[in-house]
């Protein structure tokens, strides 16, 4: 889970590979009406992300068995809520950064929906896991093996 440019995607695959589990990009589950809306630069509602996270959920729970990865922004505890719903096992890696490395990120990004814009508004959404939540937050600093190498080490507990 975080922001957009926090690494969510390249880690998630990463992490996927090395825990020999599927892996699922969030974005993907997007209707064409959410994927218009974040490219003309319009923060999503809740009522547009209800049936992204539920098409999510629905994937955790197809593979709650074997496990997977999926690399979801899940920005406030009610999303999160929404895909514990599922029943599957869960456990949030927060992948936490400050605002200006994520935005010189985004800056170098090509080919994706988000535009940088939007990352304000990201942040003033975040709201970072609580203590009673089953996660951890990682440091996004470093390069994507470091960072996925931080992901593995907060998953052992």
């Amino acid at each position: 889970m975080g922001v957009s440019g926090s690494g969510k995607s390249t880690v998630g695959e990463l992490l996927a590979e090395r825990l020999a589990v599927p892996y699922a990009e969030a974005d993907s589950f997007h209707p064409p009406e959410n994927i218009r809306k974040m490219s003309a630069g319009t923060p999503l509602d809740d009522e547009d992300r209800r049936p992204w996270l539920d098409a999510i959920a629905a994937w955790l729970s197809e593979h709650a068995e074997r496990g997977g990865v999926v690399s979801c922004s899940a920005l406030r505890r009610r999303y999160r809520e929404r895909l514990r719903a599922s029943g599957a096992p869960m456990f949030f890696l927060h992948l936490d950064g400050p605002e200006e490395l994520i935005a010189e990120r985004l800056e170098g990004r090509k080919g994706h929906f988000m535009p940088r814009s939007l990352l304000r508004s990201q942040f003033a959404t975040l709201e970072p896991l609580e203590p009673d939540e089953r996660g951890a937050a990682v440091a996004v600093g470093g390069n994507p093996q470091e960072v996925t190498d931080r992901a593995l080490a907060a998953l052992a507990p």
